[in-house]
């Protein structure tokens, strides 16, 4: 009796340690997952996104500045020129997050683990507002770089 105890215990122990990542995902441990992910139910999205977005290539002008820079001033850009830095599973470095690198998918609609697992939309920022483009693209650099928002750009 002891010995299918012990197995039993062993099979709740093991499903348990399973069950660890998708239980803190659902108790709102959200990180990033990269744009790569979207694709998989969003193909005419990314494609378009990838296509026509700035946002897509914005690693490009970071990295062009960077030898330019001093390590305050490029975190500064990297906050509006990558995916999540700074947060929970957000950008770290191009060569430890490189799908993170440039801003995302998930740089408007906001972390994607949960949704990614879930599918349900209302585990992703799906109506977006010009509050969410706000942070990055204040007044001072809208008038120095002439932004258009993209939910106006249809980006997708």
């Amino acid at each position: 009796m002891r010995e299918c105890l012990c197995g039993k215990t062993m099979i709740i122990v093991f499903l348990f340690l399973l069950a660890l990542p998708c239980w803190g995902a659902a108790q709102g441990t959200l990180s990033y997952v990269g744009s790569k992910d979207c694709a998989d139910c969003h193909v005419e999205q990314y494609e378009s996104f990838m296509m026509h977005a700035n946002k897509a290539k914005s690693d490009h002008s970071v990295r062009l500045m960077a030898p330019k820079l001093t390590e305050k001033e490029l975190q500064q850009c990297y906050g509006c020129h990558t995916t999540g830095y700074g947060r929970p599973g957000g950008f770290r470095s191009f060569e430890e997050t490189p799908d993170l690198g440039h801003v995302g998918c998930e740089g408007c609609h906001g972390p994607g683990s949960r949704h990614v697992m879930t599918g349900d939309p209302m585990d992703i920022v799906g109506r977006l507002t010009m509050d969410v483009c706000q942070p990055c693209h204040e007044d001072e650099r809208v008038r120095v770089i002439n932004y258009k928002p993209l939910l106006h750009a249809g980006a997708h």
